[in-house]
């Protein structure tokens, strides 16, 4: 493991001037993967239907590609699902990542090329390594092995030609031989469907291993970092694994579980943040430090970017890396050596810097709240929870929220469920500190709330442990990738939930 991981150093930077080529030139490297993209699949049957041979710079392609969202492009998965080829891609399609959206109850199933799988995902998973080895050049990474806390679903066939799984089990199942020697646990546990099975199986298998980095969404890392000590006996997971130096986080912000995060741990770690989803790997941090993730300009994905208020409005309208402007909220909208063609993802992303090209995850299409013109979205929320936090002496576990409507005798307000790993001090002063931070983040909620004229002070409640578990598991939807929505512009899901807290 010592030769390996001084191997893979040497790598890093031997890799780093091809890293340096998208983070320098982003514009021009984006303008490649479009040719690419089109001169690819030209001959396919969409191709042909929008006229890809002769669409020559990005004002053609958007005239003649409408934007697309999942249902839009179903009939094609479908036939390509039943074994039809060149329908979306030039090359063979024999991979669909199973995606289950945070509300949807039907699975979505994403196409993966070969081109997708070796010139995205993996070649993503490669800079990230490489940048890390650039930051870090005398790590001990890969002396010891990468928890992976993620994915279920054993792999199943759709027929003899095509099989589908969750990310995690396609990636694991076509990854190279050399990648289960660096990783753990084993395949037999990683893609266990029961995810309580799981956390009890991966803990017994790992605790005795030398973990040196860990992977996953924090609700269900944390979880299994607390068995882990239970089983071992121990007060810090850093009296277990004292070699641990990386955690890799990404689907959901680490923002409102840093803190409960290190208390477990015991250490300082290095956090890395990642964007990665079934439809690809979209950015990394270049350094633990950075504010956002830099944009992978060059690993076969064509950005646009739409405006979120157009979206809204079903204008549309988008603009490619060079028109993109700080801080201002964007729907992602993607083409892929998948076949997926000017697909709109449903995340949300702002960009906090453009020299280089960095951006934050910000929330869902869908995931907001502006029942009263506030426009409150994911980030605004986990910075608010954080600070109420800091202030209050809390630990939040998890969370939702949504709107309170007006009445004939009051107006409106927003609730929030809060689970909560080390209770406030006082819920009043939890309240208060959140709703001041809301204020700070997001004009238009402090517009909303001056004097109470359109909202009033939120309610909070806080709900007893594991709630937001249950509901996850009467939906089905326990595992890495399942997420509980943070926000809606509707009462449905959090008065589930509620009902599940009164038992």
């Amino acid at each position: 493991m010592k030769l390996l991981s001084s191997v893979i150093s040497k790598l890093a930077r031997l890799r780093s001037w091809r890293i340096a080529n998208w983070t320098n030139y982003p514009v021009a490297a984006q303008r490649d993967v479009l040719q690419h993209l089109v001169s690819s699949a030209q001959y396919t049957e969409y191709g042909k239907k929008h006229n890809f041979p002769n669409l020559y710079h990005f004002r053609a392609f958007k005239a003649h590609v409408p934007i697309n969202e999942y249902n839009d492009l179903l009939p094609y998965f479908e036939r390509m699902m039943a074994g039809e080829q060149n329908i979306l891609w030039n090359t063979p399609i024999n991979w669909f990542a199973k995606s289950s959206g945070t509300t949807s109850e039907k699975s979505k199933f994403i196409p993966v090329s070969e081109e997708s799988l070796q010139e995205n995902h993996y070649q993503a998973g490669k800079d990230v390594l490489t940048n890390y080895y650039e930051n870090f050049p005398h790590s001990d990474l890969l002396t010891g092995k990468g928890l992976v806390v993620g994915g279920s679903h054993q792999v199943n066939k759709l027929n003899e030609e095509v099989q589908y799984g969750d990310l995690s089990a396609v990636l694991m199942q076509n990854s190279p031989f050399w990648g289960q020697w660096i990783r753990t646990p084993e395949l037999s546990i990683a893609l266990l469907d029961d995810w309580e099975d799981k956390i009890e199986k991966i803990a017994q298998s790992t605790a005795n291993e030398n973990v040196t980095s860990i992977s996953g969404v924090p609700t269900w890392t944390l979880l299994l970092l607390k068995r882990i000590l239970e089983i071992k006996q121990k007060e810090k997971i850093i009296e277990v694994w004292p070699n641990l130096e990386l955690y890799i986080t990404g689907g959901v912000s680490f923002t409102p579980y840093r803190e409960q995060f290190e208390k477990l741990v015991g250490k300082k770690l290095n956090y890395i943040e990642i964007y990665n989803a079934s439809e690809g790997f979209f950015a990394g941090q270049t350094h633990p430090d950075d504010d956002g993730m830099t944009l992978f300009t060059e690993h076969g994905i064509f950005y646009e970017f739409m405006p979120v208020e157009n979206y809204h409005n079903k204008t549309y309208n988008t603009v490619g890396l060079k028109g993109v402007e700080l801080h201002k909220n964007y729907a992602i909208v993607i083409s892929t050596t998948g076949g997926l063609w000017r697909y709109l993802v449903g995340d949300t992303i702002a960009f906090t810097s453009l020299n280089p090209y960095r951006i934050k995850v910000t929330g869902r299409i869908k995931h907001y709240m502006n029942a009263f013109g506030e426009e409150v979205i994911v980030d605004n929320a986990d910075k608010a929870m954080a600070e109420a936090s800091k202030e209050t002496g809390a630990c939040v576990a998890d969370y939702t929220a949504a709107p309170v409507y007006m009445t004939d005798s009051s107006n409106g307000t927003h609730e929030w469920l809060v689970e909560f790993e080390t209770p406030p001090i006082s819920l009043e002063k939890f309240t208060i500190a959140l709703d001041k931070e809301l204020k700070n983040v997001n004009s238009d909620y402090e517009a909303k709330r001056f004097k109470n004229i359109a909202l009033r002070m939120p309610i909070v409640r806080s709900l007893p442990k594991g709630t937001f578990s249950k509901w996850l598991s009467l939906k089905n939807k326990m595992g890495g990738q399942h997420k509980v929505p943070r926000l809606s512009n509707d009462r449905q899901i959090l008065e589930e939930i509620w009902r599940i807290a009164k038992g």
